[in-house]
Formats: C-alpha cells, structure tokens, sequence
C-alpha cells in the first residue's frame, strides 16, 4: 500500500521524533501535531503547531490536518508524567492528563475517521506505559495510561469491520528526556534501576519505535485490541520499578 500518512503527537522529540524519521525513511508522509516544530527537516514532514492539553486547539489541527490529508495512521504518542505522591495529588492532575491522553486522540480520531473508514485502511496506535500497572507516585500518569487500554480495546471491536486496527505500545523505563526528567541522567539511581530489570538494561527510544512500526504496516491487519509491553520483562512479575 502507498500513499501513507501518518499524524504523530508529541513527534518533535523522543520517541515520537525517532518514530518520525522511520516513517519518513519508509516513504510516509508524516504530519507532528506538538507544541513545537521538530528539530529537523524533511520534503514530507510537516509540523502542526497545537497545545494537547487544550481541546480547542485540538480540534482545530484535527480540522485542517483532515481538510488536507487523508490520514491513514494516528499515532498518539505525546504524554507528560506530572508525578507526586498520593497526599500531593489532585484532581486537576487526572483531568489534565486525561485531556493529553485520552481526550486529544479521540477528538483527533473522530477527524480523521471518516477517511479511514471510506478507504477501508486505517492504523491507530497509542504510547501507554508500564506504569498502567501501578508506579509509585503516579497517580494521574497511571490511572490515565491504563485508561488508554481500555479505550484502545473497545474501539479495536468498533472499528475492527472497517479495516482499522487499534492496538497499544506500552514501555518500561526508557532513556528519554521525561526519565531524566525523574530519575538523573547517568547516576546511580539509574544505574541501580537498570539492575533490577530482568534484561539488565534501560530501554532505548528505538526498542519503542521497532514496537510502533510492526503495528503500522499495512500487512500486519490481524492484529488489534492489543497493548504490547516494551519493558525488559518489567512487566512481568511483581518487579518494582
């Protein structure tokens, strides 16, 4: 299949960035909706400039991307932590990454749909994370990530008949800008949270976007409603992490 175009939140940077030029290596025309432009060019990478965490931009860069293109994946990758301990937490928090998490794919889901479902061909995907298992000071983070399965998992039944598969990536620890951002670059406590994962390693941004791109070929249509843990075996257990 040709003519692919895939929509990437949070594809400036990190994992939605490497996943970006993938895509772009495999032909994709490839469309950043972000708070920022990514840091490097490319004829078929655009950037679409929009706050995930206010639903008006949202459906605004869902109007004009879906008035321009025929979107045929929806990779919905953008996520902030916000982490603090159970008596610090507040509801603000559950709604704020509700909105990033679960809200924003769905008002860009129900843009791009129709041209899904006319087509026949459709590829939706989410980054969760192994927190959806619990995490200590994670309230929001988890309760809105294990909500991605949830959600992924009913519209996988919904838009199964259509040709449109909807399925999960869900990553342990991985060495990116939001790790650091909680556990500090290059020192013991990383050192020592690298140990205790089965694999002895922390995970890198591209053990995630091998993940993403067996889910987006097109060949790989039997496969949906399914939330697939790159974690070194964190998941596996009762490891804590």
């Amino acid at each position: 299949m040709t003519d692919l175009t895939a929509v990437i939140t949070g594809g400036n940077k990190g994992i939605g960035a490497d996943l970006a030029r993938a895509l772009l290596d495999n032909g994709y025309r490839v469309i950043s909706v972000a708070r920022h432009a990514p840091e490097f060019a490319h004829p078929m990478l655009e950037s679409v400039e929009a706050d995930l965490l206010k639903p008006d931009e949202v459906t605004a860069a869902a109007a004009d991307i879906a008035s321009r293109h025929q979107v045929t994946h929806l990779i919905n990758n953008a996520g902030l932590i916000w982490p603090n301990l159970l008596e610090q937490a507040k509801p603000e928090d559950i709604t704020g990454l509700a909105q990033l998490h679960l809200g924003a794919p769905l008002l860009l889901l129900q843009a791009f749909l129709p041209a899904m479902k006319e087509r026949q061909f459709g590829r939706v995907l989410f980054n969760s994370s192994r927190a959806a298992l619990g995490v200590p000071t994670r309230t929001a983070y988890s309760a809105t990530k294990a909500g991605i399965i949830g959600m992924a998992r009913t519209w996988s039944l919904e838009l199964a008949p259509h040709g449109i598969t909807v399925n999960v990536v869900a990553p342990g620890p991985v060495r990116t800008d939001n790790f650091w951002g909680i556990v500090e670059k290059d020192s013991d406590a990383e050192a020592a949270l690298a140990a205790r994962i089965p694999v002895k390693r922390l995970g890198e941004v591209r053990d995630v976007t091998n993940a993403f791109l067996f889910f987006c070929h097109p060949d790989n249509g039997f496969v949906t409603g399914q939330t697939l843990y790159v974690c070194g075996g964190a998941s596996v257990g009762t490891l804590q992490i």
